[in-house]
């Protein structure tokens, strides 16, 4: 056991450093799987981060945007507070040296995304602000004295205390060993979502829920875990994690065609390309399993601009042998964002004492039942902020050691067949569409994988998770956002709320249905 007086952030992505930049000069040490900036959803975003900061734009219409786009379980208290503040946190990131696109004036070049009723989103170098963003923050906590990165570790398990944390359980990363306790005077969860729990996503390789799992299975609340986005244009080129086409393609004018030249989206919605994402999602999956393979076509739209405006999305191009200046670019369906995460308050409180939560682990009340696209790095960003000021009201040490964990042997590799079972499980039966006689094949599934891997603490979180995503997907009988019922297809009033539920309780209805069986 190492005892500190530092703040433990677990993740490394943009909510974790910002906030342990946020929480300077108090010392935090983060938890990061990787070597830092790598394998972080945050690196990976292409969009951007909205924001209302067009003279033509305001926070409220954000709001109205992210309202409608939720359909109707988005908490509008935190909408407003989110996009109320967002336009100082785009300027802070630029204060920092962030290279958001500026045109000759010196005004951020804006772009529209999906759903929104302006453009609004603040973008770096067309496709590349995640990646930019990061790095701004990496190059501030590498020289930041009061951060401490240990790298290649990762956490697995909350220490508790009745209903407080006391400290966190990691093991390293790159090789098995025993877990370490830390304790601490607090906890930031900031370690990524749910998509890899998927056999198609758009996440790094590491990002499958475990961060939710192992603060659910502490008895943390979760919130709304039913609700998956999926992405409607990951590149179709038979890589695991999927390349992103990102939306702002289609912000852009690019659209979607199938194989037989039909350009589908006119009839599924007045908004054909730019309607939320999950009408284009389900709509494109209908075309993939209808044989009529859907493509992103950016000729008209872009030309050869594609390849200079959007380098990431031409570089993915070159390796596939794609020309999206001769041809339209194959996309499918991928699991992008989880809306659900560990319930947190508008200061990133949890339910358990001592743990904060921020950015795609979370859920705040600001997603709802569907993302707006580019709301998701700005909620890291706000949450991050409010959460290391309230973290700042514990009483800490203002000077500790750095800490150096001696990982005794043991553990031991996850199971990949195991793991690939567990993402085929949950891609066929609680992906895209879902029916009851599905969901409750997956949680059988869920429960015979975990008995089987039960000595494995990192796969235990996985599967706590998906058990969460699934028993509340079966109890939701309607279809909201991005969660749609074959057997419910409509969305009921007396359903529009959000879903609050524990682990015991999800377990509880999946050892229901595994009973029967």
């Amino acid at each position: 056991m190492i005892e500190t007086g530092r703040i433990v952030i677990a993740g490394a992505g943009l909510g974790a450093l910002y906030a342990a930049l946020e929480l300077a000069p108090r010392p935090v040490l983060v938890i990061s799987p990787e070597s830092l900036g790598e394998g972080a959803s945050s690196a990976w975003a292409q969009g951007g981060v909205a924001a209302a900061m067009a003279s033509h734009d305001t926070p409220e219409a954000h709001a109205a945007d992210t309202l409608q786009a939720g359909a109707g379980t988005v908490d509008a208290k935190v909408a407003a507070m989110v996009t109320r503040v967002a336009r100082e946190h785009i300027v802070d990131l630029t204060d920092l040296g962030t290279p958001f696109d500026r045109d000759a004036g010196g005004n951020y070049v804006m772009s529209r995304e999906a759903a929104h009723s302006a453009a609004r989103v603040v973008r770096v170098k067309g496709d590349q602000a995640g990646g930019k963003i990061m790095q701004t923050l990496i190059t501030a906590v590498r020289t930041a004295p009061s951060v401490q990165v240990l790298e290649n570790t990762q956490a697995v398990r909350l220490e508790t205390e009745g209903s407080t944390v006391t400290g966190i359980w990691i093991t390293r990363a790159d090789a098995p060993s025993a877990p370490v306790l830390i304790k601490c005077p607090g906890v930031l969860l900031a370690g990524g979502g749910s998509g890899g729990l998927y056999a198609h996503t758009t996440n790094p390789p590491r990002i499958r829920g475990q961060v939710i799992g192992f603060a659910a299975r502490a008895g943390a609340r979760i919130a709304d875990p039913e609700f998956v986005q999926f992405h409607p244009t990951a590149f179709d080129i038979s890589e695991d994690p999927a390349p992103l086409a990102t939306e702002a393609l289609r912000g852009e004018g690019a659209v979607l065609v199938n194989s037989n030249g039909e350009r589908f989206m006119l009839a599924e919605h007045p908004d054909a390309e730019l309607a939320p994402r999950d009408i284009v999602a389900r709509a494109i999956f209908a075309e993939t399993q209808g044989g009529r393979r859907p493509m992103l076509d950016t000729r008209e739209a872009l030309g050869a601009e594609v390849l200079t405006r959007y380098p990431t999305v031409a570089e993915t191009c070159a390796r596939a042998g794609i020309d999206p200046v001769q041809d339209p670019i194959p996309v499918a369906v991928a699991a992008h964002y989880h809306m659900g995460g560990v319930e947190a308050d508008l200061q990133g409180r949890t339910s358990l004492a001592n743990l904060w939560v921020c950015g795609e682990a979370s859920s705040t009340g600001l997603h709802g039942a569907n993302r707006l696209a580019s709301n998701g790095l700005l909620e890291a960003l706000v949450y991050a902020r409010n959460a290391a000021k309230d973290i700042a009201s514990l009483d800490t040490p203002a000077d500790v050691n750095e800490i150096s964990p001696d990982f005794p042997p043991g553990g031991q590799d996850l199971d990949a067949a195991a793991v690939n079972d567990l993402r085929e499980a949950m891609t066929t039966l609680a992906g895209v569409r879902r029916t009851a006689q599905g969901l409750k094949q997956a949680l059988t599934a869920i429960a015979r994988l975990e008995a089987e891997q039960a000595a494995d603490e990192n796969f235990t979180n996985m599967c706590a998770t998906a058990t969460l995503i699934t028993a509340a997907a079966l109890q939701r009988k309607e279809s909201r956002g991005g969660h749609f019922r074959d057997d419910f297809p409509e969305p009921d009033p007396a359903q529009a709320h959000r879903t609050r539920i524990t682990l015991d309780e999800a377990l509880a209805i999946r050892d229901r249905i595994v009973s029967r069986l």
